[in-house]
């Protein structure tokens, strides 16, 4: 196993940025954590979550009760250096958006063989404030590695930053869901695909139980609110991949 695919990794500095981001959670929000009996006590496991605000993976790393690896955007420019600062303690594997990301597919796969825990948000980005459609690699790495899958909504995180502006702190929940899965490869070609899309949308109809219904965008059962949700889809980086 090559030592960049070890699990875990970073075990001290982990721990330390673990420590800071309840420090932060504290000081900046009303924290509220629903269906910690949904934590499954071991991988490998896939985490899903909706990706609103880049304060996410923060969130994430708050409420794992297990090391827990990430798979993020090889750039966040809209991030704060303190938050951009503390994920690259943390350490991530990178995907090159827009493009294949071999190195991500290879880090998934080593990930899961060992028993571990993933997490990725299968938007791709934080630039809607509503659940949008996946990107192709969630359904692809749950298709490969046919690990469980555990949902996670988090709520109320796109107000963190507006909110202390205001001296206030932002009231944040973040519902885990019951695991499901998993999921085997099946078919070739366009056959593969379309079944790939159909477990994509899986995924984020369960991550759209755990949202608020003004939150659930495309996999709302409210027309009104699917129509209102149309044109959050685009994805810049299909234009201009990051490289």
């Amino acid at each position: 196993m090559p030592e960049e695919f070890k699990y875990p990794r970073r075990r001290l500095m982990r721990g330390f940025v673990r420590r800071a981001t309840q420090v932060l959670f504290s000081i900046l929000t009303d924290f509220h954590l629903v269906g910690a009996e949904n934590f499954p006590t071991e991988g490998p496991l896939l985490v899903v979550a909706n990706h609103f605000s880049f304060v996410d993976p923060m969130a994430m790393v708050h409420i794992a009760p297990w090391p827990m690896e990430f798979l993020g955007g090889f750039r966040t420019p809209n991030a704060p250096p303190l938050l951009s600062w503390l994920r690259e303690l943390w350490g991530y594997y990178p995907v090159f958006r827009g493009t294949g990301s071999t190195l991500a597919l290879r880090a998934s796969d080593a990930v899961m063989r060992q028993r571990g825990v993933l997490g990725v948000f299968p938007e791709g980005t934080s630039s809607a404030a509503v659940l949008r459609p996946p990107r192709p690699g969630v359904a692809l790495i749950a298709a490969r590695t046919g690990a469980r899958i555990l949902p996670i909504g988090l709520d109320g995180f796109i107000d963190v930053l507006p909110k202390l502006v205001k001296g206030r702190r932002a009231h944040v929940t973040a519902r885990v869901g019951k695991p499901f899965g998993p999921f085997a490869a099946s078919g070739r070609g366009r056959e593969r695909r379309e079944y790939l899309e159909k477990i994509g949308h899986d995924i984020m109809r369960h991550i759209a139980e755990l949202l608020p219904a003004e939150r659930r965008g495309h996999y709302s059962d409210d027309p009104d609110i699917r129509a209102a949700a149309q044109g959050t889809e685009y994805y810049p980086f299909d234009d201009e991949p990051e490289i």
